[in-house]
């Protein structure tokens, strides 16, 4: 992982007010980093930062451009993990909603498992989110241990 950090900020429809808010809270870091959300959540991420940016005058020097993919249910989770699989995402930040069944929760499975497989820090409420956002790691080149899974796949293979 370089300096900068390519970081996916993910929300379900009820956790998205919540997500808005950690990132107003954070924006200042944040608008340092490549982001990559889901949907509609890219849109209001990008609202939030470049409206707190403008206000506050000390960050970032331009506008932060949000990497927008597909809704989650329309694929943008898959997406995302696909990012992962590619070493083209660095953190994920999840707040997925606990309380409400979703019509896509096997892609939801599928994306936290594949944050695992290539060991990718994965917030998935607010107060991991800031432990993560708050880690001296942040800021600095790292190098993660990635399992080596050549093993598998050969036994796979016979």
């Amino acid at each position: 992982m370089e300096k900068t950090k390519k970081i996916a900020l993910v929300a379900h429809d009820n956790m998205k007010r919540d997500l808005i808010e950690w990132v107003e809270w954070n924006f200042q870091v944040l608008a340092h980093h490549n982001l990559i959300c889901t949907g509609t959540t890219g849109r209001m991420v990008e609202d939030a930062i470049n409206t707190k940016l403008s206000r506050d005058g000390r960050g970032a020097p331009n506008a932060t451009e949000v990497l927008k993919l597909k809704s989650g249910p329309l694929g943008g989770d898959q997406q995302i993990g696909a990012m992962i699989a590619e070493g083209r995402i660095d953190i994920m930040i999840f707040f997925w909603d606990p309380m409400e069944p979703q019509p896509h929760d096997v892609d939801i499975k599928a994306l936290l498992r594949i944050a695992v497989l290539y060991n990718i820090p994965t917030a998935c409420n607010r107060s991991t989110a800031d432990f993560v956002i708050s880690s001296n790691l942040l800021n600095l080149d790292y190098m993660p241990v990635i399992k080596d899974y050549s093993t598998y796949i050969q036994r796979a293979l016979k």
